[in-house]
């Protein structure tokens, strides 16, 4: 940033503003939270020892890069950022850091990830992050968000990923299980974000992003909510018949799939008025603890499978 005059000629570079609090909302803490936790799943599910030391070295390396994806985000979405309620208070907007600023700590944490998983844990995996973060820049963030309304459907998958990249550094290999969970991930972030864009379509409208429910209106994203939530529990259970997840997930999966789907329903059914937000928003809340619990599920079976062997 720099001062200027009445005149609007540049004067001189002004000192940024920005504080360590600015450079965190920069890596979005709420979504590497989530990054965090579905990695973890996918480190600990995967049926090798690994080296507590390796371990955290590969959970903060996604961390980082989850971190990285998020400012070089912000970077190129500070101008939309700037018109949506939702986003005017991130660093950008809000003139404590520079688009500049932002670039260069997001690229320097994306190389740094990248070349430590590599290095210190696996190439596979390391490959995998560099990836991930070029999916979700590149892909969804620079070539599919301000273009077409399936941005989430294709980005999603950028979402999808930090399981599969945690599996690949304790295996150094691939296998059907982080497969399965990117499928769980993948199919529900549309009626996630969907439920979001529903009561935010104002905001979506304004910065000129085209989202499903300002390209094609509320009741056909109801619609597609519906639809993509029956796909949701159905992928979602069928690791528990297919012998790769146990019963306890199974169980946990077919309960919290059917409030999925009654309040996918209800968003279908109820389409005007303060029931239909508050369906919506009851929506979007319960897929957040829909998904924890998935997840969490998992992470339980493998500590009671450790402690408890002799039942499976």
């Amino acid at each position: 940033m720099s001062v200027v005059d009445h005149s609007g000629i540049e004067l001189s570079p002004r000192i940024s503003e920005a504080d360590v609090a600015d450079y965190v909302a920069l890596l979005k803490p709420r979504v590497m939270s989530l990054v965090i936790f579905t990695a973890l799943v996918g480190l600990f599910i995967a049926p090798v020892h690994v080296h507590p030391v390796l371990a955290f070295t590969s959970i903060l390396c996604i961390a980082v890069g989850a971190g990285a994806s998020g400012a070089l985000n912000m970077w190129y979405e500070g101008d939309i950022d700037a018109l949506m309620s939702r986003t005017a208070n991130r660093p950008i907007p809000r003139g404590r850091i520079t688009p500049p600023e932002a670039a260069a700590f997001g690229m320097t944490l994306a190389f740094f990830s990248v070349m430590t998983l590599g290095i210190l844990v696996n190439w596979v995996a390391g490959a995998l992050l560099a990836f991930t973060i070029f999916f979700y820049v590149v892909i969804y963030t620079i070539a599919l968000k301000r273009w077409t309304a399936q941005n989430i459907v294709i980005g999603g998958a950028a979402g999808a990923l930090p399981p599969v990249v945690a599996w690949a550094a304790a295996t150094g290999s691939l296998s059907v299980e982080p497969l399965l969970l990117f499928l769980i991930i993948f199919f529900w972030t549309p009626p996630h974000f969907w439920a979001l864009a529903l009561f935010r379509s104002e905001d979506y409208a304004r910065a000129g992003v085209p989202m499903l429910p300002v390209v094609a209106g509320p009741d056909a994203t109801r619609l597609q909510i519906l639809l993509y939530t029956i796909v949701l529990v159905a992928v979602a259970l069928a690791p528990w018949p297919l012998g790769y997840f146990d019963a306890l997930y199974g169980i946990t999966s077919l309960i919290l799939g059917g409030v999925m789907l009654a309040l996918a329903a209800n968003v279908y059914r109820l389409r005007e008025g303060r029931e239909a937000a508050r369906a919506t928003r009851r929506l979007f809340a319960f897929s957040i603890l829909y998904l924890f619990s998935l997840f969490a599920t998992l992470l339980i079976e493998v500590v009671v499978r450790a402690l408890v062997p002799s039942i499976w």
